[in-house]
């Protein structure tokens, strides 16, 4: 059967009717241990009671006013957002790319507020995931992304990671901002030094620029932190979270300094669906749990848990894993079978994980899981691993 869907996605055949914690239930009835989490949206996994009773609750209620009005839950999120953080203020968006764009525009009208227009560019780094809009496309830099679709956005400059010299080079009188993943998510599960962190806030500090965290993927959490720079000691000026931040509802934030705020005055910036009553209430369910006292603790716990796991796994099967990497519950192993045949010899054993770059599957689970998640988790991986050393070997 021809789906009316645009081509634009290699689906798996399997869809799942129900969810229930970190577990998956497909229609068939068959259970799949989820360790993709929607790539880590699902943050306090399928169905949690609290989630499903704050959005039921609002639905009945108001699901949308539009920003021309006040949103009381909208204020009280950004309130604890901002206690929470290095942040004054908060710009609520739908997903991670809205929430990058508004970083974007908000680094440069930083610069045009201050009389220097001219100053636009942002660096960023190789191997960078920002989103799929041009403007984000454009700043990742992936060549990949970018085919086809024109002319790429004027502004952005890649350079290496770690090429402390080559940044320095990048950095002109017309750039405003350099923007980095603490971990590079899609690329590959690259854990960014805190050297390198502290390095490039004092560029930014020497050079009048300013630093933008994307956390769409390492933040609420997932690394046992509530963002992840806090692991570095590093503040930035601007910061970018979503997938977790809505525990499965389309939700993201700009979070910043009321300095590098300063040029976003009114209606400079705007959304239509973004920050509505729907979305703000789930966004606040969310911090109701992991702000919770001993929550990040049992992240932190479990994500030390499967990291010693993995490292015995891959121990066991160097022919299949080369390398883990990663921090709290954002785990990569780094393969050296493709990745694609490895994310489908766990998925025929029912366990979910993430294909990303540089040859890496992403281990992303709910943060709710303990040990006998982290411990089915490994039996379905040593299955998986088995089997691609019986299909080599074969081969």
């Amino acid at each position: 059967m021809t789906s009316s869907l645009l081509p634009t996605y290699a689906r798996a055949k399997v869809s799942f009717e129900r969810g229930e914690g970190a577990w998956l239930v497909a229609r068939d009835g068959s259970r799949y241990l989820d360790f993709g989490a929607g790539i880590a949206v699902n943050a306090l996994g399928h169905a949690h009671p609290h989630l499903v009773a704050a959005l039921t609750e609002q639905a009945q209620k108001v699901w949308h006013v539009s920003n021309l009005f006040e949103v009381p839950d909208g204020e009280r999120f950004g309130e604890r957002l901002v206690a929470a953080t290095f942040a004054d203020v908060a710009f609520f968006a739908n997903s991670g790319a809205e929430a990058n764009e508004a970083a974007i525009k908000m680094a440069r009208k930083y610069h045009a507020a201050g009389g220097h227009p001219e100053r636009f560019r942002i660096v960023t780094f190789e191997g960078a995931f920002h989103g799929r809009t041009l403007a984000t496309i454009a700043a990742g830099g992936q060549q990949k992304y970018i085919e086809g679709f024109g002319p790429k956005v004027e502004g952005f400059d890649q350079v290496p990671y770690g090429d402390l010299e080559a940044l320095r080079t990048a950095i002109t009188p017309e750039t405003a901002a350099l923007m980095i993943e603490p971990i590079q998510g899609e690329g590959g599960v690259r854990v960014v030094t805190p050297e390198w962190l502290r390095a490039l806030r004092g560029l930014c500090d020497e050079h009048g620029l300013l630093l933008i965290m994307d956390e769409v993927q390492t933040g609420i959490g997932r690394t046992g932190k509530l963002f992840a720079h806090e692991w570095s000691g590093v503040t930035p000026d601007i910061l970018s979270a979503a997938k977790g931040i809505g525990g499965g509802f389309p939700l993201g934030a700009c979070l910043a300094t009321a300095e590098a705020a300063r040029g976003m005055t009114l209606g400079t910036h705007g959304t239509t669906f973004g920050g509505n009553p729907l979305a703000m209430a789930v966004g606040n369910a969310v911090l109701d749990v992991v702000l919770a006292p001993g929550f990040l603790e049992h992240v932190r716990q479990t994500g030390l848990l499967l990291k010693q796991r993995l490292a015995a796994l891959k121990d066991r099967h160097p022919d299949v894993i080369t390398e883990v990497r990663g921090e709290g519950l954002m785990m990569g192993l780094r393969l050296s079978v493709p990745n694609t045949d490895f994310a489908a010899a766990a998925r025929t054993e029912h366990l979910i994980v993430i294909p990303a770059g540089d040859n890496v599957v992403r281990l992303l689970p709910p943060l709710i899981i303990g040990e006998a998640e982290v411990a089915a988790a490994l039996d379905r991986l040593e299955a998986a691993c088995s089997a691609l050393e019986v299909r080599g070997a074969a081969e």
